[in-house]
């Protein structure tokens, strides 16, 4: 009952956590058509920073991820405007900067910190009991502000002038301009958006896990898979195909060795791309 209990507390964490990183993802990607490769570093400093703030600085841990998501908003929006911008449409240019961020900042962190063993001081303690069932606050705190954050944005892109004004520079750039639609100041948001809520997963995952400098490599290949799998465009979808996602990455370890659940993960991932190249939701460009 434990492991069963464990596993599917895992699978709500990591399933939550992956959708916030996959939507910052994706509202980048389907704005601007930027592969934002330096996403999953954003995520890893966005852990150290809130770490900074609430260790160096002696912040109470929430009020310094407060600090952290303004921080790495205005991140978003200096991203967005110095160097997304001037490359909207070159594919290969973004694609080699966005390297270049990655590398400059893994680095930075790397070498200021090497391989201290830090972590994010716990945001709640405590555990839940409820007879056979025990699962830290920790645990569920993360899910619920992950759940909670997927919500809102859902609502911001469905039912909000920002929302619409988002899926029509997605669909159509230029008549989204022609309409009237300050098209660089919604890119900006979008930016400042998708940076925060990878820094509000990161700081969340720092104190469920520790900080490592590569911790954000393998955050973003999973929510790369997640954005392909669900398709161009798909709110919705990226919550479904995440949900899946974060059940394969608990379940998985639980019943198989390391290296087999990773090859397996993969595999399952690249069976379903080659049946459905444009993912369970995606559309037409």
């Amino acid at each position: 009952m434990e492991l069963v209990v464990g596993t599917l507390a895992n699978m709500l964490v990591m399933s939550s956590m992956f959708i916030l990183v996959a939507l910052g993802l994706a509202f980048i990607f389907n704005m601007m058509g930027i592969l934002n490769l330096a996403h999953g570093t954003i995520y890893m400093i966005g852990g150290y920073v809130t770490y900074a703030f609430a260790v160096w600085i002696g912040l109470n841990s929430w009020v310094a991820l407060l600090a952290s998501v303004a921080v790495f908003s205005l991140f978003g929006v200096f991203l967005e405007k110095y160097c997304f911008r001037p490359f909207a449409g070159n594919f290969d240019a973004s694609v080699i900067l966005c390297v270049g961020i990655t590398v400059v900042l893994q680095n930075i962190v790397n070498n200021m910190l090497g391989t201290q063993v830090m972590a994010v001081p716990h945001f709640v303690r405590g555990i839940f009991r409820a007879g056979l069932v025990s699962v830290s606050y920790e645990r569920i705190l993360t899910f619920a502000i992950g759940g909670l954050l997927t919500a809102l944005i859902i609502w911001l892109v469905r039912a909000t002038m920002l929302g619409q004004q988002m899926q029509a520079i997605a669909q159509n750039r230029e008549s989204a301009y022609l309409q009237g639609i300050n098209v660089n100041r919604v890119q900006s948001l979008a930016c400042a958006i998708g940076c925060a809520l990878a820094a509000i997963a990161g700081s969340l995952m720092g104190a469920y896990t520790n900080l490592n400098p590569f911790m954000g490599d393998d955050m973003f290949a999973m929510a790369l898979m997640l954005v392909i799998l669900a398709g161009a465009g798909s709110i919705g979808g990226v919550v479904i195909v995440g949900l899946i996602l974060g059940g394969m990455n608990a379940v998985l370890p639980v019943l198989l060795t390391g290296d087999y659940a990773q090859a397996i993960y993969v595999a399952v991932v690249v069976i379903i791309l080659l049946f459905r190249p444009k993912g369970f939701f995606g559309h037409e460009a």
